[in-house]
């Protein structure tokens, strides 16, 4: 009988591309010579395993090996296609993509990433001084929201990966202002700092449909991140019901009724979330939280993830595990 409580590592990507030659060479994301790095290290000291054969072992049916990787991809980006796809069947790894609903179905940029996009142009200082004035602008007009000092009191905290100026703008640009002005202000700001319209951008940026099904006839795995990839355990339960409810909708055709994954945009999930996927099918849910995940157990909506920097070449944390 194959053994519960398995082990399993899983890398998180989102962009993968030539960044030094791509039109936004700041953006955060895997240059095209470390990815291909990394999957010669992954291919010599894990076992990379396919979504499929993590289905079966959180069912009960199948074993992982030992050291068994699971390769993932969040946000649905061109980029992932054009650069990661051939790479993978290089390689011949299986890679799971988890992809928005509302870019496939509206063609439109989803706040996200246009929040990317501006980090990736602009300069902190200037851009931090810019929101500010429109915090002040907006703030007690049709919108109601805690003062300057007050945000940047409970926002402004450096990470890993990020300065407490850069955190600031992302956190109150994806979560603590009202969805509306979210919205508005950073569409004023990517007037402001890019030069391509939101409509251009999306269509450069994401994947089709088409391509979609590429994806999934060489054998890759498609997942739910979503619908417009918004913090769903921040939302009210109707709110964060119907986003995952569209996400299916639009996603129909290429995904399991029965056992279908998911993956929580920013790693936001509370226990309403989980409880909603699983009495409707989802089988796997991916977080943000690092760890090596186990499987087969009460914890498989909420397995844990690295990010794809926390391994060689990126890092050398890793190495412990050869």
């Amino acid at each position: 009988m194959p053994n519960q409580n398995q082990q399993l590592t899983v890398s998180m990507y989102h962009y993968t591309r030539e960044l030094q030659y791509s039109r936004y060479p700041q953006i955060k994301g895997m240059d095209l010579a470390s990815f291909r790095k990394q999957l010669s290290f992954f291919k010599e000291n894990f076992n990379v395993v396919r979504m499929e054969e993590v289905i079966e072992a959180i069912k009960g049916k199948y074993t992982l090996p030992e050291k068994a990787l699971l390769l993932t991809f969040d946000d649905g980006y061109v980029d992932n296609y054009t650069y990661a796809l051939p790479l993978l069947e290089e390689y011949g790894f299986q890679g799971s993509f988890f992809i928005p609903g509302k870019p496939v179905e509206e063609h439109c940029l989803l706040d996200v990433n246009k929040i990317h996009l501006i980090l990736a142009v602009a300069n902190v200082d200037s851009l931090l001084n810019d929101l500010l004035e429109k915090l002040d602008y907006y703030r007690g007009t049709e919108y109601d929201f805690p003062s300057n000092d007050e945000l940047i009191n409970e926002f402004a905290h450096a990470n890993s990966w990020d300065t407490k100026e850069v955190i600031f703008i992302k956190r109150v640009l994806q979560t603590a202002l009202p969805e509306k002005l979210r919205g508005i202000i950073s569409s004023e700001l990517f007037a402001k700092y890019l030069d391509v319209s939101e409509e251009i951008m999306a269509r450069d940026l994401y994947l089709t449909r088409d391509q979609i099904r590429t994806l999934k006839r060489h054998g890759m795995h498609i997942g739910i991140h979503g619908y417009s990839h918004m913090w769903l355990g921040r939302a009210s339960n109707e709110i964060a019901q119907n986003d995952i409810k569209k996400a299916l909708e639009v996603m129909d055709e290429f995904t399991n009724h029965d056992e279908w994954t998911m993956n929580y945009p920013y790693g936001s999930y509370n226990e309403n979330v989980l409880e909603f996927v699983k009495k409707n099918g989802a089988i796997a849910g991916f977080t943000t939280e690092r760890g090596i995940a186990t499987i087969g157990g009460k914890l498989d909506l909420q397995i844990k993830r690295y990010d794809c920097n926390d391994f060689p070449p990126k890092s050398q944390a890793f190495e412990f595990m050869a």
